[in-house]
């Protein structure tokens, strides 16, 4: 696939105005005045253009290397889909250029930009928490950039995508606590903006409906940071109401913790008083006593399916039409002491 890279030429063309000018304005000179400026930026913006010292020519070449953007480098999760997309990505011949958006929309746009202007030959995209706006992947795609993205997925770009059934895994949670006997709920919930936070509480509140549990809203509760210090101020709260719950199902393993930090706390017994199960399966889950329930997700079979999309993608003809794939990969429960009453 070629990249229909916009030039300084093709602004100034559009403008009738010379290139030098379309520079100068660009780097704001004085010369320039400030109504030739404004015409400038705002064609170059509808235009997607990019500033880029290398060459078109050069732009148009394969680098056989594959961008990847994450929120967090550090999230157990998102190292193993790192590890599935270099498995998949070294034996194709590509290497892999690894950026993490600190969960900050500014730092993922300049991160996608960064990469783009090192000539990846794709990128493959998990969106920050704070990400409401699409328009820079819509740019890159727009230019005929190949992008997949895994987990954290952009609904409005018709891409491929790859996911796991965040909805089945939550039902699943939410159906085992039922099923261990503990009736009065509550769910920490994730960002409003991610697909697989309103996904998971969708599972949560199917499984209430399968089992004809009334919903409480009073139970369900922002923890949009899903750090462990802000599942225990949340479930602090949630313990010192007069409708205390008698089990918890976190959006993911951090929340999960400061559940079980916050229960403690209170002096309660995990599970008898409290029962608590998170969402990931980090490492250390298995480690906190008692051991914390979890929904494991496949993230090494997630990168290496998204790797595979993406070079396929990368290699396809000019003549060839992308028809976009959504894979959906399946999650397995791991009950463990947090939630098996004895």
């Amino acid at each position: 696939m070629k990249f229909n890279q916009v030039t300084i030429k093709d602004i100034a063309r559009e403008l009738g105005i010379s290139p030098s000018t379309v520079s100068r304005a660009l780097k704001d000179h004085p010369d320039i005045s400030p109504e030739t400026k404004k015409l400038v930026v705002d064609l170059a913006e509808k235009l997607h253009y990019q500033p880029n010292s290398i060459a078109l020519s050069l732009r148009r070449s394969k680098t056989n290397t594959i961008g990847v953007v994450i929120p967090e480098i550090v999230h157990f999760f998102f190292s193993t889909i790192i590890s599935g997309i270099e498995d998949i990505a070294y034996d194709a011949g590509y290497n892999v250029i690894v950026t993490q958006s600190n969960e900050s929309y500014e730092r993922e746009v300049t991160d996608t930009k960064a990469l783009f202007n090192s000539r990846v030959d794709g990128m493959l995209v998990s969106v920050s928490r704070e990400t409401q706006k699409f328009d820079h992947f819509k740019a890159l795609f727009d230019r005929g950039m190949p992008l997949v993205f895994f987990d954290r997925v952009c609904e409005s770009i018709d891409t491929s995508k790859v996911i796991v059934d965040d909805f089945e895994g939550a039902l699943e949670a939410t159906e085992h606590l039922i099923l261990q006997g503990y009736r009065k709920i509550a769910h920490l919930k994730g960002p409003e903006n991610l697909n697989i936070s309103e996904k998971r509480l969708q599972g949560y509140l199917k499984a209430l409906e399968k089992h004809n549990i009334t919903v409480d809203e009073s139970l369900i509760v922002d923890c949009s940071h899903g750090t462990d210090k802000e599942g225990m101020e949340v479930t602090l709260d949630l313990l010192n109401a007069d409708n205390r719950p008698d089990a918890i199902f976190a959006n993911n393993d951090m929340a999960g913790l400061g559940a079980m930090m916050a229960i403690k706390e209170k002096k309660l017994n995990i599970p008898n008083d409290v029962a608590v199960i998170g969402f990931s399966n980090w490492r250390f889950t298995s480690l906190t006593v008692p051991a914390l329930s979890s929904v494991a997700q496949p993230g090494f079979e997630m990168g290496q399916e998204a790797a595979k999309l993406l070079i396929k993608q990368i290699e396809m003809s000019d003549d060839d039409v992308l028809l976009p794939e959504t894979k959906i990969l399946k999650t397995t429960l791991i009950p463990r002491s947090s939630s098996t009453r004895k």
